[in-house]
């Protein structure tokens, strides 16, 4: 399924917990390295999964506030054609 066939929401939150829990993983993984390398691989998932469900809450968030303002600008133009 590609990223432009999915709803606005949809892109947002998925864009979001994609970059997020990446930046998670490699954060996870170098602070697993640098702490005891042989657990490195458990603590990559330790962040990067509640850091991929934060970008996506933040990515959902976005998106509905880009939605929100093209629904206001679509309504005020159409208050502007008839009126």
């Amino acid at each position: 399924m590609k990223l432009a066939n999915l709803p606005l929401l949809g892109r947002f939150a998925v864009v979001g917990a994609g970059s997020a829990g990446a930046a998670g993983a490699v954060a996870g993984l170098t602070i697993g390295l640098i702490v005891y390398a042989p657990t490195a691989p458990f603590a990559l998932v330790e962040l990067a999964f509640p850091s991929a469900v934060v970008g996506w809450l933040a990515g959902l968030a976005a998106g509905a506030g880009v939605a929100v303002v093209r629904r206001m600008r679509r309504y005020q133009s159409a208050l502007r054609r008839t009126g």
